[in-house]
């Protein structure tokens, strides 16, 4: 298993529907943990445009994985590692 900042940081965003704040805008997040914690998958969109982070990280494999949908792999990362949950 990794323990690299990125990993940290998305394990701890909350499972289920959670509301953040990225770049100033307010985003609806959605995290999910599947495969026994061997998959987790986000998906944020935009509450005032048409944007949105998502992909799929595998923290098992090559030492992790990202695999983002359709978007750079650095979008994702920043995203997780820059994001703050509205409490």
């Amino acid at each position: 298993m990794n323990k690299t900042e990125f990993y940290e940081k998305l394990l701890a965003l909350p499972t289920g529907a959670s509301n953040i704040i990225y770049q100033g805008q307010r985003y609806l997040l959605r995290k999910e943990t599947l495969l026994g914690g061997d998959l987790l998958k986000i998906y944020a969109e935009n509450l005032a445009h048409k944007d949105i982070v998502s992909g799929n990280y595998y923290p098992t494999m090559k030492g992790g994985m990202l695999k983002p949908c359709e978007m750079s792999d650095k979008k994702v990362i920043d995203f997780v590692l820059n994001c703050t949950i509205i409490v």
